[in-house]
């Protein structure tokens, strides 16, 4: 028989190495701590009790990245899609506009959608399902009517989309719950909201006063804006995605591409973010891997519910501003 045979006796020619030589990824001191045996324990005492290893150090390091921007007054893009709104999360996120650590809202047309619903009327979120059998899905006339005028009417005025619907909200004087409006809080503070269409996605397009010339040059107003602050990401800025799987960030990445165009290839030196329930390809690339890559950067990609992710991370945020 021919052939190479097995290592029979050669077994005790094997290279080793003692353990004590090789390089480990984990150590006893990376464990997690338990929760204390009394209650009442604080936040900061169970974020340090994250183990130090793989995404528990990722969000210590994003919070850290945010931290500092806000310290250093850098940048700090969040770019939201719709779910975000819809998971509860705006009084979390307008703390965060409070504290300096979002300095621009860059959304897409569903997340304004939520928040013009939720400020106004107090619930959003139809059963799209039960709606689309009878063709009564979207047809909601207040929401379709009353947003498609207030684009018209901004963008006739010179806004841009996202300042146009915030008019529109500010102008009322029947708002159910404008405390919980990103839009609102986004004017009370002068924060950029831009908010970046897809014609035909959202449900305010199938109104018949949808126009698609306000809402495109609306729409482009805002992504002029958002190539503006992406100007200032330059070293130690942020951009985080959160809940936006195509829209967001495709927008950043030609934003990007325009400010490097510009400016000689800066913005560089940033850090970039990715928080969503699933893993993407546009997230991951766009916003994660490519623009860090190439501008000496870093890039995570944490995946997590974002009722419970978003929360984290802003805690984490203030922990950090805290010390």
């Amino acid at each position: 028989m021919s052939g190479r045979q097995g290592p029979g006796d050669e077994r005790e020619r094997l290279r080793r190495i003692p353990v004590a030589d090789r390089p480990n990824k984990v150590s006893s001191g990376d464990f997690a701590g338990p929760p204390p045996a009394e209650p009442g324990a604080s936040f900061g005492q169970f974020y340090d009790s994250l183990p130090h290893i793989l995404v528990a150090d990722s969000l210590r390091s994003v919070a850290r990245g945010v931290a500092s921007a806000t310290v250093s007054k850098r940048a700090i893009v969040w770019m939201l899609g719709g779910h975000v709104v819809k998971t509860g999360l705006s009084l979390v996120l307008i703390d965060l506009m409070e504290r300096g650590a979002i300095t621009h809202l860059a959304v897409n047309g569903a997340t304004v959608i939520h928040d013009y619903e939720t400020c106004r009327w107090g619930g959003t979120s139809e059963d799209v399902e039960a709606g689309l059998a009878d063709g009564t899905f979207g047809m909601a006339l207040e929401t379709g009517r009353d947003m498609n005028l207030a684009i018209r009417k901004g963008t006739d005025a010179g806004f841009g989309l996202g300042a146009a619907i915030a008019e529109d909200l500010a102008g009322r004087d029947d708002n159910r719950h404008p405390e919980l409006s990103l839009i609102l809080a986004c004017r009370r503070l002068g924060i950029p909201l831009t908010v970046h269409v897809a014609i035909g996605a959202d449900i305010i397009h199938q109104h018949p006063e949808a126009d698609g010339a306000a809402i495109g040059e609306s729409s482009y107003a805002d992504f002029l804006t958002l190539v503006g602050t992406i100007r200032d990401l330059d070293d130690g800025g942020v951009v985080l995605n959160v809940g936006s799987a195509v829209i967001l960030p495709e927008v950043f990445l030609k934003a990007l591409t325009m400010c490097r165009n510009l400016d000689d290839g800066a913005p560089r030196g940033f850090m970039t973010a990715d928080f969503d329930m699933i893993r993407q390809y546009r997230p991951r690339v766009n916003v994660v891997e490519r623009p860090t890559r190439t501008g000496g950067g870093k890039g995570y990609q944490i995946t997590g519910h974002h009722e419970i992710m978003v929360p984290l991370l802003a805690w984490a945020v203030a922990e950090e501003l805290s010390r």
